[in-house]
């Protein structure tokens, strides 16, 4: 019976994956190189299910929800809760870069350039409206924003419903069978990650790497878990419920990975669906805690490198940069180091050429912002669902085990089918 259990468990097969991956990429590095394809394969099939999932929970959400104006509550809301909690992703970033200075007595020396100039070209032509253009999920969530409110007004609409519905079932039915694919792209990933870079690359930089990794724990159990403590929820059990897809995340250092199976997780612990499908994709290109704080905290290192001492101004002017570019680390190729070549060109101050000290280690923190991205935009649609009062608080306890009550009721809570009756119910002609 144990066995059996532990032969379906995907948490398990996904975590030793990762230590074959690692191993391998250790002791056999050229073969494990070759092993990038199996990682990058199974992320672009799981980003295959992302905007169809996205377009029927919200299309399906909304035309049951009501008129837009409940839509528009929701999105204000969420816009506001990213900007505070990224501003204060960033205010910690540069403190901890301030106390700790992990770039004081790293030594320049020779600088290896040659692959600087490919994030700084991209950096150049980066402009909101290719941000808007290019990002397929914005393009789509706004598409099934249009999509729902038409058929919440529309009398014939439940053929149509139905018809949605039996897709998304067989959209997450193709998802659960995709996952069980996980471990093969974990192993790739990792493999990849550790036979390319090696662990060797670690230590010139290793008093940057633990101030990253340890800078985003902070984040995530005093920040993120005090925001969950206010909801009712203990951050422990949050984390466990989730736990097989921050190892695909950690696996394959992509949060996108992890993006379907973290929607699903979401509804099933109580929060109303049509808050999940508004708040996760959203945040996904503009909740970026993890890279917010990895963007300061290598901004200040390569500062402190090159001893360059930034004036109470150069700071402010640095986190005004830091919280417009790091909005579009997420519909950017390359991410939060593209975004980083683009911060330092935008400051004039901080050479760019220092960004190849970065480029051997930035892989290895990547893991750490995927996972804090990750795990950031679980809990700011956990609160606001919990603050719409459209988070069943019975459910999520059955779900994640007994924990704390909410510290306070800002409403009554409903559960995500009395929520949608009571936007259906407002929308109605009096």
């Amino acid at each position: 019976m144990i066995l059996q259990r532990l032969s379906r468990n995907l948490t398990l097969w996904v975590l030793l994956a990762i230590v074959a991956g690692a191993l391998l990429g250790h002791f056999a590095p050229e073969p494990a190189v070759r092993m990038e394809v199996l990682g990058k394969r199974f992320i672009d099939v799981v980003k295959l299910f992302i905007n169809p999932i996205i377009f029927l929970t919200i299309t399906l959400g909304i035309s049951t929800m009501g008129d837009l104006k409940k839509v528009g509550r929701i999105g204000g809301k969420a816009l506001l809760y990213f900007e505070i909690v990224t501003t204060l992703a960033l205010l910690i970033g540069v403190g901890v870069a301030a106390l700790v200075r992990p770039g004081a007595g790293v030594a320049v020396g020779k600088l290896n350039t040659a692959k600087v100039g490919e994030y700084t070209q991209r950096a150049t032509e980066f402009s909101w409206g290719d941000f808007l253009a290019d990002n397929l999920t914005l393009q789509v969530l706004l598409v099934a924003i249009v999509l729902g409110t038409v058929l919440s007004k529309y009398a014939g609409r439940e053929p149509i419903i139905h018809l949605l519905k039996t897709a998304a079932k067989y959209v997450f039915r193709g998802l659960h069978l995709v996952m069980l694919f996980a471990p093969i792209g974990a192993f790739g990933g990792m493999a990849f990650t550790i036979g390319k870079y090696g662990i060797a690359t670690l230590l010139p930089l290793g008093k940057l790497m633990v101030t990253v990794y340890l800078t985003m724990a902070v984040f995530i159990f005093v920040v993120l878990g005090g925001i969950l403590r206010y909801c009712g929820i203990g951050l422990w059990a949050f984390l466990k419920y989730i736990k097989a897809e921050l190892l695909i995340v950690l696996g394959t250092s992509s949060s996108e990975a992890g993006l379907p199976g973290l929607m699903e997780k979401l509804v099933g612990m109580g929060c109303a669906q049509p808050v999940v499908g508004l708040v996760v994709p959203t945040g996904y290109s503009f909740n970026l805690d993890g890279t917010t704080i990895y963007l300061a905290l290598a901004t200040l290192f390569l500062a402190q490198v090159f001893h360059i001492d930034l004036t109470a101004g150069q700071l402010l002017t640095m986190m005004g940069i830091l919280m417009v570019t790091s909005k579009g680390a997420a519909g950017v190729a390359g991410s939060g180091f593209v975004v980083l070549a683009s911060t330092l060109t935008a400051m004039r101050v901080v050479p760019v050429e220092g960004l190849a000290l970065l480029i051997g280690v930035d892989r290895f923190m990547s893991e750490a912002r995927s996972i804090t991205n990750f795990i950031g935009n679980g809990v700011a649609t956990v609160f606001l669902a919990h603050h719409e009062g459209a988070l069943d608080h019975e459910q999520a306890a059955t779900v994640l085990g007994r924990g704390p009550r909410p510290l306070r009721f800002r409403r009554r809570h409903l559960s995500s089918g009395e929520y949608l009756g009571e936007m259906a119910q407002k929308a109605k002609p009096q």
